[in-house]
């Protein structure tokens, strides 16, 4: 089923287009968190700087699911069968590779990681984005069911299709390690984070947002799933360690780790020094930044770390891990801990928090160094991607 959607400006659809561009948009319409950011960011930045191209949102369901700008340049395809619609996990899967061709596509693009079984019979040139390998790296991490089924999501998108996005230097040299690819079909290009974090919020709404939460005037600030990859904890350790006096504000969905975390808080009795909230909008969390006095982010390991960017942008200082992702986005904007390095986790916060001269500069270097990820350049990056591998493809 096909829905139109506005497109803006009313000769866009009179004028030729250059390219038609399909994506896998379950992401994008149904996941709040990191491959659903990135879904969105790209379909957002691409209608808004290549207006000139058809684009096209694959979506599971013809349930509203989450709005985004670019809804406004796309149309929206979604199962037309009964048996898809009853089960459109199968459409997606296999399905949808009639509507590619019927929708006559150039270029359909997976962007978690999968593409449709049969999607080398269409006539469309295949893309799809890897975001990272961490399952295979950390196999401890991830149950057997949960690794067997991706592993081969894997295995297949990677054999079939065209040309491979890696959105990282590390996502890439994991996908040529665990998946023997040849590193020659994959293009590492870089994402960048939702435009809200671009402009200061005003002093009305911070107000506001430290009102509704009670966050404290001065605290250190964490946003992600709160799950031992990311290593909350390490957080807390290091606090004590330095005898910091300042409160950890985090923000994130809960797993059952957060329960390791308490039992620590409750063992060191920091209980005034910890806040967890599960439920904030994102409309808000740019604001949350600007407030916070240092931005901790301290994972094992990432495919790229979005959240470093949020905070870059924020023009806030940013501590997180040596090694993985980290340096490629934090840059030298960022102050770096080896992770699992209480100790030097700890010397780096303390060092940090103590030195306003230090936060200053860091704040002004991280607004340089996110400017390397602005969507105009990144998406044109894209685009000449696209031409590309279209161009092998005919």
């Amino acid at each position: 089923m096909t829905s139109k959607c506005s497109f803006g400006q009313s000769n866009w659809l009179d004028e030729k287009s250059l390219m038609r561009i399909g994506f896998d948009a379950k992401r994008a319409f149904f996941n709040r968190s990191g491959l659903g950011n990135y879904s969105r960011w790209y379909i957002d930045a691409l209608t808004k700087f290549h207006p000139e191209n058809e684009y096209f949102l694959y979506k599971l369901k013809e349930d509203k699911g989450i709005e985004f700008e670019g809804l406004k340049h796309c149309e929206i395809i979604s199962p037309s069968s009964t048996i898809h619609k009853v089960w459109p996990n199968f459409w997606r899967t296999k399905g949808i590779t009639k509507d590619i061709n019927l929708n006559g596509l150039d270029i359909f693009h997976g962007l978690s990681h999968e593409l449709p079984i049969g999607i080398h019979k269409t006539k469309a040139a295949s893309i799809v984005t890897m975001h990272d390998a961490i399952f295979m790296r950390f196999p401890e991490l991830y149950d057997y069911t949960y690794r067997a089924i991706f592993k081969k999501k894997y295995s297949h998108a990677l054999k079939y299709a065209d040309g491979i996005v890696a959105i990282s230097e590390q996502s890439k040299s994991d996908i040529v390690d665990y998946f023997n690819v040849d590193p020659n079909r994959i293009k590492v290009i870089y994402q960048g984070c939702n435009q809200i974090y671009y402009n200061d919020a005003t002093i009305e709404l911070k107000e506001k947002i430290r009102l509704k939460y009670n966050l404290p005037e001065s605290f250190i600030f964490y946003v992600g799933t709160i799950e031992p990859r990311k290593n909350l904890l390490g957080v807390f350790e290091a606090m004590v360690q330095a005898k910091i006096d300042m409160p950890i504000v985090a923000v994130g969905r809960a797993t059952k780790y957060l329960d390791k975390i308490k039992g620590f808080i409750t063992k060191n009795k920091l209980e005034n020094k910890a806040m967890f909230l599960h439920n904030v909008e994102t409309e808000e969390l740019p604001a949350m930044y600007q407030m916070a006095t240092v931005f901790a982010y301290p994972s094992l390991f990432e495919g790229f770390g979005i959240p470093i960017l949020e905070a870059l942008n924020s023009g806030t200082p940013v501590i997180t891990s040596k090694g993985s992702c980290f340096p490629e986005v934090g840059g030298n904007a960022a102050q770096y801990a080896q992770y699992g390095n209480t100790e030097e986790l700890a010397e780096v916060l303390e060092r940090v928090l103590s030195d306003s001269n230090l936060q200053n500069e860091m704040a002004v270097k991280g607004k340089q160094q996110a400017l390397l990820f602005r969507e105009e350049e990144v998406t044109k990056e894209l685009l000449t991607y696209y031409s590309k591998i279209l161009s092998q493809k005919q």
